[in-house]
């Protein structure tokens, strides 16, 4: 196991104080349950003089409802998200890919800011030092090519964060926090697509809470794929929500995760609005999604099985919702 560098580890209290501390060093990077980051500064993929730990900061771990809101502070345990009776009875989907993030000791560690601002992966990019001298390194550290598209001008590792897609889908919104204070934008503007920059987070800005309405007329649900059954990163992920009114759509929310350098929602489905769940909507969605999914060769797994596994899951997902609405 490869040793961990020598950094500065630094204990502010406040947010504030974590955001003005990151403008004073900007090498440092934000530290919270460390599942992710630690293990890739083991092997050379980040390399910080100077870590700034957010486990001290309790206004990050508060989680309260307010206004059929419930906002859930970044520094919140995916353990802690995954067993909340409020979540796991009104935002199932939610509840359900915080379950399915990596083993039962990871969660109680990782947090709900950690794994929304995951970094993108790559079966050239997470590898050992030796590994990637050996193929030249790649775009996204050391290198100038992308080794999934050799011609590409763009880094095409890919982004698999788990509660992203359920919290698309359930519309909530995340408050950041600067050096000239806090805005508030839809979840899916915290990305972009494009995996060595893939969050629209300045360098020194902190997310600092996700706030999830409540919406009882709405049911929802997530599912992954993953090469083993626990562990193991998304190859695939699929979140849905759905409003039904007797036989007819009200509306309809797909998210993909595992297949681009962002999560997304896909387009196009409020066209199913006031239509059954036929064979002719089931078609319809199947459509809309192969036209938005295009994985690359970012993992193990073949790209056309990705490609087409995504409509299955949905499919499947939307099924079971129809039938217990």
């Amino acid at each position: 196991m490869p040793t961990l560098p020598n950094f500065q580890l630094l204990r502010p209290l406040k947010a504030s104080d974590a955001v003005a501390l990151r403008g004073q060093n900007p090498a440092s990077r934000f530290l919270a349950g460390g599942t992710d980051l630690m293990p890739n500064i083991r092997h050379g993929l980040a390399t910080p003089d100077v870590l700034i730990d957010l486990g001290n900061i309790s206004e990050l771990r508060e989680m309260r409802e307010a206004d059929s809101t419930l906002r859930i502070g970044a520094g919140v345990t995916l353990a802690t998200i995954a067993n909340d009776p409020r979540v796991v009875a009104r935002l199932p989907a939610l509840a359900q890919a915080a379950v399915c993030v990596a083993g039962p000791t990871h969660r109680t560690m990782a947090t709900l800011g950690g794994n929304l601002c995951l970094d993108t992966r790559c079966q050239y990019y997470n590898q050992s030092e030796p590994w990637r001298e050996g193929i030249q390194y790649c775009m996204k550290l050391d290198g100038d090519t992308c080794r999934v598209a050799k011609k590409s001008k763009r880094c095409w590792a890919a982004f698999s964060g788990d509660v992203a897609p359920a919290l698309m889908v359930l519309g909530a919104q995340v408050d950041i926090l600067g050096p000239t204070g806090l805005r508030r934008i839809p979840i899916q503007s915290l990305y972009r697509d494009d995996g060595m920059n893939w969050l629209t987070l300045t360098a020194d800005e902190l997310l600092v809470a996700i706030s999830v309405p409540f919406d009882d007329t709405r049911t929802s649900a997530y599912q992954k794929l993953r090469t083993r059954g626990s562990i193991d990163f998304a190859i695939a992920g699929v979140a849905v929500s759905l409003r039904r009114d007797r036989d007819a759509i009200l509306d309809l929310r797909v998210a993909c995760t595992g297949v681009s350098s962002a999560p997304f929602l896909i387009d196009g489905l409020q066209e199913l609005s006031g239509k059954n769940l036929d064979e002719a909507g089931r078609t319809t969605i199947a459509a809309r999604i192969e036209d938005a999914c295009r994985p690359m060769k970012t993992t193990l797994t073949d790209v056309l099985y990705r490609h087409d596994v995504i409509p299955v899951l949905t499919l499947r997902l939307l099924q079971g919702l129809w039938e217990r609405v």
